[in-house]
């Protein structure tokens, strides 16, 4: 009689049990995809000036909520991984014609000029010259995605290809690109000056890139003529401080630098027989173990301190990373200069975006843009689930170029009118 008095209870209990089990799964979803995060305008960091005053006027993507896609939009990783693998959705394939530059030390340096689509706001010749993110180059589809929109919005774009990225591109002398060295990326922005004498220079960096072009400024003040702005997207600032984080598994960044690194590898054992042949002049510092250490290396920090830093000279791996980050630069850019992070970028630990907001706390040309999504250069932007083609990203960057012009220009008609008074008196 008991038995037949408990039977009854056994559903119930099971019940609870599946309602349990689909709750925890709800949880973690809802943890993992952070839907919980509101959506909300990204933060900034400025000093109040006319210039500054005149972008948020001019800009309206500063101010403006950025929501990225509901379902999945609020989780870095997953911005990230999607933009690692596919980079952009239906990209375009813009046409451009490839430059080759030799440099002093027998390396080609290439990039890809592609001509505007359109006329420019302002009716002027301006010049976006590019530089990507690490081990990446033109034909990348968020590159060919932000080119083709730079290009109807009346820009002539120039893309360096990142020494030894380039699959078809052999290398001609036993050295590959770094961090932070600015040979190549100088001598595109030259040959431009020259081509083009009347042409006008937005300087434009993705994550690496963002290092590269940020310290190309700072290293001269010359680098500076005929700038008229510089944006910098998901970068580091410092490459020893990134290093360090990189070698942490919060944020998975543990599991990105594996990734990476082994990325690296393979581009650099493609290119073995350049850098490492028997009639290669190498650094006498690199050994023929080093590059045994090349084949079981794991990180990124490997690889630099037993190959990368020793193409260079540096004697130690922290006067390597020293050397190439953008930090001890930074404060020697004068242009109007954008530095664009986002908050749940997995890649870059939140410890690093001190740096920008430091000196957007004490510079009048520097602004510090920050959404809460966006992950590592994705800030795809879409209404449930399909992302679009175009990013709050590319976006951004041609609007704050747009209006720079118009700054510029409204600048130049300014002391115009003034001279024209003065000549009058």
């Amino acid at each position: 009689m008991s038995v037949m008095l408990e039977t009854p209870e056994l559903p119930a209990v099971f019940d609870g049990v599946k309602l349990a089990a689909v709750a925890a799964v709800l949880y973690v979803i809802v943890r993992c995809l952070n839907l919980k995060s509101p959506t909300a305008p990204p933060e900034l960091i400025y000093q109040d000036s006319a210039l500054s005053r005149f972008l948020l006027k001019s800009c309206p993507l500063l101010t403006k909520e950025y929501i990225p896609p509901l379902i999945w939009g609020k989780s870095g990783h997953i911005q990230t991984a999607l933009y690692g693998k596919m980079g952009r959705v239906r990209s375009p394939h813009p046409y451009g014609h490839r430059k080759y530059l030799t440099m002093p030390d027998g390396a080609t340096a290439t990039f890809d000029l592609f001509e505007p689509q359109s006329e420019h706001c302002i009716g002027e010749d301006v010049t976006m010259v590019i530089c990507p993110g690490i081990a990446n180059h033109s034909e990348k589809q968020y590159i060919r995605t932000f080119v083709d929109y730079a290009q109807k919005n009346g820009y002539r774009c120039a893309v360096l290809n990142h020494l030894g990225a380039l699959p078809n591109i052999e290398l001609t002398s036993p050295r590959m690109f770094t961090y932070g060295c600015t040979w190549e990326f100088g001598a595109m922005v030259n040959s431009i000056k020259k081509t083009y004498p009347q042409t006008q220079l937005v300087v434009v960096g993705f994550s690496l890139g963002g290092n590269i072009v940020c310290k190309y400024l700072g290293e001269n003040q010359a680098n500076q003529e005929r700038v008229l702005c510089c944006v910098s997207v998901c970068q580091g600032y410092s490459a020893l401080r990134a290093q360090e984080t990189f070698m942490q598994w919060d944020q998975c960044r543990r599991f990105y630098n594996f990734l990476m690194a082994d990325n690296m590898k393979k581009i650099i054992l493609s290119h073995r027989q350049v850098l490492f042949g028997d009639n290669v002049k190498k650094p006498q510092s690199l050994s023929d173990a080093d590059l045994s250490k090349l084949y079981t290396a794991t990180s990124l920090m490997q690889i630099d301190d037993n190959v990368m830093r020793k193409f260079h000279g540096y004697s130690s791996l922290k006067e390597y990373y020293e050397e190439e980050s953008c930090l001890h630069y930074l404060h020697r850019i004068y242009v109007p200069l954008l530095l664009v992070n986002a908050a749940d970028d997995p890649l870059v630990h939140e410890s690093l975006l001190s740096i920008p907001r430091a000196l957007s706390e004490k510079r009048e040309n520097v602004m510090h843009v920050l959404p809460l999504h966006g992950g590592h250069l994705g800030f795809f932007e879409g209404s449930v689930l399909f992302p679009e083609p175009l990013t709050w990203m590319d976006k951004l960057v041609v609007q704050y170029a747009n209006a720079i012009c118009q700054w510029e220009k409204t600048k130049s008609h300014c002391s115009d009118t003034e001279q024209a008074v003065t000549g009058q008196e």
